[in-house]
């Protein structure tokens, strides 16, 4: 069964049937959370950096900010059985995709954001598709842990 992950929202999954995919990560990051000791995955869609713009959206939806979201994310996949230490990490986006002169450097931050907490948390990132000015589709297979990137037609494996 495939799950969307909207703008702003999160997905887990522990049935190997399901596929989790997001669509259109411009400036937005993605990021997939596997565990395959656990059979446990998921990916979250997250529009901006940092909650403190709007503590009133952040508390409404929680998976709109990187520094917020990732926080959650984490927790929730060790609620369900995930251990730190087996979690796949992948991230794509963080493109300048409707700001093409950067100057608000949404996507740049948005990653930048991402890497400071992972790092923070001691996790590493296994595999990454961002920068540029693609958008891009990302989709996690439950059934084998794979995650792919679809751009402008081509689909690579990260």
């Amino acid at each position: 069964m495939n799950k969307i992950v909207g703008i702003s929202d999160m997905k887990m999954s522990d049935s190997e049937g399901d596929t989790i995919i997001t669509h259109s990560l411009g400036s937005c990051v993605g990021v997939t959370l596997y565990d395959p000791e656990a059979g446990i995955g998921g990916m979250i869609h997250c529009m901006l950096p940092l909650s403190r713009v709007s503590p009133d959206k952040a508390k409404a939806k929680p998976y709109m900010f990187v520094d917020r979201a990732v926080p959650a994310f984490l927790q929730e996949m060790y609620d369900r059985g995930a251990r730190k230490d087996n979690l796949v990490v992948k991230v794509a986006g963080g493109a300048a995709v409707l700001d093409r002169k950067d100057l608000f450097k949404i996507g740049k931050r948005n990653y930048t954001v991402l890497r400071k907490i992972l790092w923070k948390n001691n996790i590493l990132i296994d595999a990454e598709d961002v920068g540029g000015s693609k958008s891009r589709t990302m989709a996690l297979y439950m059934d084998t842990g794979k995650t792919t990137i679809k751009s402008k037609g081509v689909e690579v494996e990260l």
